[in-house]
């Protein structure tokens, strides 16, 4: 119970702060020489925090769900940034895992993390919103999605940060990566249980508490994130993996 409530809170919050989930959930088993979640904990884990952005952005997603205009735009610049994820997902699949085996690796992919964020705070602050961009657009912020199957490196840090350089609003852009990170989150909670299936593992019924706690502090995790970003940006986010990533490599 302590372990689902435990990876459910690091899961919950670090899937939405720009500081890598996939980061974390293979670091802090490494630096405290533990074992970290099991696959099928991995998969219940997912659909808490795809409660939560769906649950955040229901009015978006009910407002997609009517297909006029805005709402065709807004589903075809998601599907044409989700093309990248899914793409070198498929073809880079074994080496991803080959990554999630080496912590100081990952620990180095999260430094690079802190840098881009860091560097995001020396751009100059756009007034864009989403109906304002194009799909070039959309397919950039989808490479930058794309950028963390890395493990170290963030989803929402990356997009976010691209979505800044285009020159977008900083609620925006995170609006814009969270609603992009829909099909990426459900693609991987599916994939992980499609796995679970194959290996013939049993689902524990405590994970169902790490899923809800999960679904709570992601939801919480947004809120935070948009109230920082409108006050101080990224560049916290950034200066907290640049220093959890050396502490890390220092004790690895």
């Amino acid at each position: 119970m302590l372990d689902a409530i435990f990876w459910g809170l690091i899961q919950g919050l670090t899937e939405f702060l720009p500081v890598s989930s996939s980061g974390h959930l293979v670091l802090i088993p490494a630096l405290f020489d533990r074992p970290g979640p099991d696959l099928a904990t991995n998969a219940m884990l997912h659909l808490g925090t795809l409660g939560a952005v769906l649950l955040y952005y229901r009015s978006d997603i009910a407002h997609m769900a009517r297909f006029d205009r805005p709402a065709r735009r807004l589903i075809t610049l998601i599907l044409i940034g989700t093309v990248p994820a899914v793409t070198l997902g498929l073809l880079f699949e074994e080496s991803v895992e080959e990554l999630i085996s080496e912590p100081r690796r990952v620990a180095v992919m999260l430094i690079v993390t802190g840098v881009v964020l860091l560097a995001t705070t020396q751009l100059r602050l756009g007034d864009k919103r989403t109906g304002d961009i194009g799909p070039s657009d959309g397919f950039l912020i989808g490479l930058a999605q794309a950028l963390a199957l890395i493990p170290g490196i963030s989803r929402s840090g990356m997009t976010i940060s691209l979505g800044l350089a285009r020159g977008m609003e900083r609620r925006e852009a995170a609006r814009f990566a969270f609603l992009l990170g829909i099909p990426v989150i459900a693609g991987a909670g599916l994939l992980q249980t499609v796995d679970v299936l194959r290996a013939g593992e049993s689902i524990p019924s405590t994970v169902w508490v790490g899923v809800i706690v999960a679904g709570l502090s992601g939801y919480a995790a947004i809120a935070v994130l948009l109230r920082l970003l409108a006050r101080v940006g990224l560049g916290p986010f950034g200066l907290y993996c640049v220093t959890f990533g050396s502490i890390a490599i220092y004790v690895l």
